[in-house]
């Protein structure tokens, strides 16, 4: 076991319960995390806002909430059931560290890990699997500390060094949203030449979806709101759709080869009718709610294929890690905040007046 004098206490924030905003707290006497057997302590220099930072704050996940995430991002949710209100649908554990995006440097080593890896800069698997039969994992911020901290302790194997000139804030950018992103293009088979609808296209997953798409050689059709048309299409859009529009007035019927979606809510009955005959659909978000309504019939008559996509396979990361080091993605951060910032960003992430990632930066 190696260790670059760790102090013993470290600033961070905690998740004291499901609810609003006050339940995240700034502190400076958290216990510093200690290696086992197998494990590295990161000093965590970056790590990105996700949506799943929030949903995990309010207890979104749980089964009683129906409605989208921003009806109860301020201030949580009444009828939250705290007992299935996490990826696993079990009981969150708290005080938590959340945080589901780490980049940093390894600065303590573990029983079993080489002591060499110390001074290795790396980004965190946010899916970490458990078992390939069963789709099980634990998720970074959810069921183990993550990276809202000045020190985060993790499985070596869970931590992939990354050569690369880019910024701490750009690096925190990926783990999170470019690993779902590539897991549901991944999960559905994209191939050069199809064309790819993508909605909430300018947030983090979804501007994620479309680099990793166009990386496929396929053509990308993004929604988003109309102001932020242009930075899709700059980014490598073939063509883009005013989320305020009916999709299905926009867009030919059966002329979509792969739908990927973020978002949910009203508009998703029209999804299935663009998808073409044997089409596949990935889903990995419901920002816009839960509940939608479907005509099975159009399901069965066409063929079509559902994926919904959570669990990574470690190939996904692994191919994150490369397309990185091989600087073929663009990393889209709108804007930094000090960590103790985090309710500002947080507040700012829901108010969705940017493109790409916001970001917390420790040092």
């Amino acid at each position: 076991m190696t260790f670059s004098n760790l102090p013993e206490q470290m600033y961070g924030v905690v998740l004291t319960g499901h609810g609003g905003l006050d339940k995240l707290e700034y502190r400076t006497d958290l216990t510093v995390p200690q290696p086992q057997s197998g494990e590295v302590v990161i000093q965590v220099a970056a790590s990105g806002v996700n949506n799943t930072d929030i949903n995990t704050r309010i207890g979104w996940y749980s089964k009683s909430v129906t409605g989208q995430t921003n009806a109860g991002a301020e201030s949580g949710f009444d009828d939250v059931n705290d007992d299935d209100a996490s990826w696993p649908g079990e009981a969150l554990q708290f005080p938590r560290i959340q945080g589901a995006d780490c980049c940093g440097e390894i600065v303590a080593t573990g029983e079993g890990v080489d002591p060499s890896r110390s001074g290795e800069r790396v980004l965190v698997r946010t899916m970490q699997g458990v078992s390939d039969d069963d789709y099980r994992c634990i998720t970074m911020g959810s069921e183990m500390d993550g990276g809202f901290a000045q020190y985060v302790v993790v499985r070596a194997s869970e931590a992939f060094a990354v050569q690369s000139d880019m910024t701490d804030a750009e690096l925190a950018s990926f783990p999170c949203a470019y690993s779902t992103a590539e897991n549901m293009v991944d999960r559905a088979g994209v191939k050069a030449g199809e064309t790819v609808l993508i909605t909430g296209a300018s947030g983090g997953v979804g501007s994620a979806a479309v680099q990793l798409v166009k990386r496929r050689g396929a053509r990308v059709i993004a929604v988003c709101s109309k102001d932020k048309i242009p930075q899709l299409l700059e980014l490598g859009a073939d063509q883009a759709v005013d989320r305020k529009q009916s999709l299905t007035a926009a867009l030919e019927s059966s002329s979509v080869d792969v739908v990927i979606d973020l978002v949910a809510g009203e508009q998703w009955r029209e999804l299935p009718d663009l998808l073409r005959y044997g089409g596949r659909y990935a889903v990995a978000g419901a920002i816009g709610g839960p509940i939608v309504e479907m005509d099975v019939r159009t399901l069965y008559l066409k063929d079509l294929t559902f994926l919904g996509c959570t669990y990574q396979p470690r190939h996904v990361f692994e191919n994150l890690i490369r397309y990185i080091k091989a600087g073929e993605l663009k990393p889209l951060v709108s804007k930094t905040y000090p960590l103790r910032d985090i309710r500002q960003a947080q507040q700012d992430f829901m108010a969705k007046q940017f493109t790409g990632k916001l970001v917390l930066i420790n040092r």
